[in-house]
């Protein structure tokens, strides 16, 4: 992800500033309605690109299937708000980057873990993702006296980062220790990164191309989606922190809506709440505290208020449904959906311009 980083920075340099898109043309609606869909489709190649790449580059060097199930898959599919979220504050657009992480998380656990259960009931079975649900709400709060004061420091940020570091070493401990304990689930694991990623034995140079060209996706993906999006949101009347909480935020959840479903439907539910789970870790700590070290910013009072809770709620509700009841079944993915769609008619029709 350090690559990353610095590959945006490289790619976003020289468009930081302005309303020009990649060519050089002045941003217009037609350029907007072909760039956005342009950007969602070259990210969400990037994604899979990465995280197959990443996968094949983790299995050559030796790493535990488990532990790139649990770390390498949820982080590749959250590498789309990376690249966004970093693209908009380099614009500025601090609203964006942090409604793109509250949308996306809000998205990931009612829109994506919702759509899911209703394809097929999702089992929580291992303790390793009982531990990290409790572990996804506790970050989710931490977010409240870091954004209080409405803006993002680099101190606060890199405070972020330092924790994401401990949480990733904890994760591939605690997964090292559950692989030599469950070589059975191990092998569950490597099969469905090999079907969900249409991973093959690929050759390490292979590999680290495949590698190479998801992070150039991303980069390029991020910079249309937001671009467009941001035109095309106000050109609509909505606010930059609507349009991070709707547009851009469910655009950069398509990886983790695409892994999931095909999880479920081949029946690999712990790897589908374990992308939901993580890929919301990741955004949290990771996509915030990367934005906020390249560029502090301020943000509106809205998004440490009700955008803020409701984030809260539903990470609340969905730990609560796992935990307890075992799954995510039929009954309570219809809800989560049901949720996330009275979320957007409040979002488009009570509070467009706020």
């Amino acid at each position: 992800m350090c690559v990353l980083f610095f590959v945006i920075l490289w790619v976003f340099g020289d468009v930081a500033s302005g309303r020009r898109n990649a060519m050089g043309f002045e941003m217009n609606m037609f350029w907007a309605v072909i760039g956005l869909p342009a950007g969602l489709g070259i990210l969400l190649k990037g994604a899979n690109l990465l995280v197959d790449g990443a996968v094949a580059l983790a299995e050559k060097l030796g790493v535990s299937p488990l532990i790139i199930g649990l770390t390498i898959v949820a982080m590749g599919t959250s590498a789309p708000e990376v690249a966004a979220s970093v693209k908009a504050a380099i614009r500025n657009m601090g609203n964006v980057a942090i409604g793109n992480v509250y949308g996306s998380n809000i998205a990931n656990l009612a829109l994506v873990g919702g759509a899911c259960a209703l394809i097929r009931p999702l089992s929580v079975k291992t303790g390793v993702l009982r531990r990290e649900l409790p572990v996804m709400l506790i970050v989710a709060l931490l977010l409240y006296p870091v954004l209080a004061d409405l803006s993002l420091g680099r101190i606060e940020s890199v405070i972020l980062l330092s924790i994401f570091v401990g949480l990733i070493v904890f994760t591939v401990v605690s997964a090292v220790s559950e692989s030599k304990a469950r070589p059975d689930e191990v092998r569950q694991v490597s099969e469905h990164i090999r079907e969900t990623t249409g991973h093959t034995d690929k050759p390490i140079v292979k590999s680290i191309v495949y590698t190479v060209l998801g992070l150039g996706g991303l980069a390029l993906g991020a910079h249309f989606t937001v671009e467009s999006g941001v035109f095309i949101g106000e050109w609509a009347g909505l606010s930059e922190a609507v349009i991070g909480l709707t547009i851009i935020a469910i655009g950069t959840s398509l990886p983790e809506l695409m892994t999931c479903v095909v999880a479920a439907l081949k029946g690999h539910d712990d790897i589908s709440i374990g992308n939901l789970v993580g890929s919301n870790v990741f955004n949290t700590l990771l996509v915030i505290g990367t934005a906020g070290a390249i560029r502090p910013f301020g943000i509106t009072a809205r998004l440490v208020g009700v955008d803020y809770w409701i984030m809260i709620a539903v990470s609340a509700v969905f730990m609560l449904i796992a935990i307890f009841c075992k799954r995510i079944g039929r009954i309570s993915g219809a809800l989560l959906l049901t949720a996330y769609g009275a979320y957007m008619v409040y979002l488009f029709v009570f509070t467009p311009s706020v």
